[in-house]
């Protein structure tokens, strides 16, 4: 009984002392928040201890070694570019049915549905082409003479040799290749073919007007070989000149779409019928049908003649 007595008498000073430091404590933290002087000694450190605290959420050296830290901050680009799209394509759907409204009244002839060949690349060596690429794709797969290449950047080029199996594809960053072009702020047309410093030149320019920096550049759909509004790069100024910077550097899938040429078959190719042959003129055919409308009415009988109804 004895110990147990001590015991407690040793105890109850211990928990005395404990109120007491537990009351001063709490006295100062109340002093410091109302005190000026000691909140500027105590505000340097608690945004230390917050920024140790905020730093624990960012990824440690493991994970930049093993390529975490890259692929998370690659998946919220990718999160931020889906919800970007989502709004462009809910304002898309409305355009195209306006356009669609648009067309059916004015009765505009639209471009029919084409379908394309998706083949991957294969870089080629000692070519024929400075610029020039292979794809596994030809003639078997349904590649047509003729036919482009595109990727989700923009224009690519044009297909200049084609077999069973494979197709050769000529850049637009080649200077043998030459596309025509159009501005799709300024309206403007030009030819436009590369050069070696990876962008392409502008020639052919009217004597009025330019292009507008930053502005994109299209297909204008003249000579047949490309369709109008492909995109092929974007304005940007070299040394004092506009040049083009191709939008087929953006695409890093390896791989390329080969969609058939627009083009529009001439007339002799596929001849209307029932018109009139050649050398024959309208007015011949004005008198043929004005004597087979006398020959009829000839025939009928004459109501003022004897025995006439």
């Amino acid at each position: 009984m004895a110990r147990l007595r001590g015991k407690r008498l040793k105890a109850r000073p211990v928990r005395r002392y404990a109120l007491i430091v537990a009351l001063v404590v709490l006295f100062a933290v109340l002093l410091a928040q109302t005190s000026p002087r000691l909140r500027a000694w105590i505000d340097p450190a608690r945004t230390v201890a917050a920024d140790q605290l905020a730093s624990s959420a960012r990824p440690g050296l493991w994970d930049r070694i093993s390529g975490k830290a890259a692929r998370d901050e690659r998946i919220r680009d990718l999160e931020a570019e889906v919800r970007e799209l989502t709004r462009y394509r809910s304002v898309a759907i409305s355009m195209a049915a306006r356009l669609e409204a648009y067309e059916d009244m004015l009765n505009v002839m639209g471009e029919p549905p084409v379908r394309g060949v998706t083949a991957r690349i294969t870089s080629e060596t000692n070519g024929p082409f400075r610029e020039a690429i292979l794809v596994n794709a030809g003639t078997l797969q349904g590649v047509e003479p003729g036919a482009y290449a595109e990727n989700e950047g923009g224009l690519v080029g044009r297909v200049v040799q084609i077999g069973e199996r494979s197709s050769r594809v000529l850049l637009v960053a080649d200077f043998n290749s030459r596309v025509p072009v159009m501005g799709e702020a300024s309206g403007m047309r030009a030819i436009l073919f590369g050069d070696r410093d990876d962008l392409g030149t502008l020639t052919d320019l009217p004597e009025r007007g330019s292009f507008i920096l930053g502005e994109r550049v299209l297909t204008s759909g003249e000579g047949g070989i490309f369709p109008r509004g492909i995109v092929v790069g974007e304005v940007v100024e070299r040394g004092g000149t506009l040049r083009v910077e191709f939008g087929m550097n953006k695409g890093r899938g390896g791989f390329v779409r080969l969609m058939p040429s627009m083009q529009i078959p001439r007339p002799e190719e596929f001849p209307a019928e029932d018109l009139p042959e050649e050398g024959e003129t309208a007015v011949e055919g004005a008198a043929d049908d004005a004597g087979a409308e006398t020959a009829a009415s000839g025939a009928l009988p004459d109501a003022g003649a004897p025995g006439g109804g």
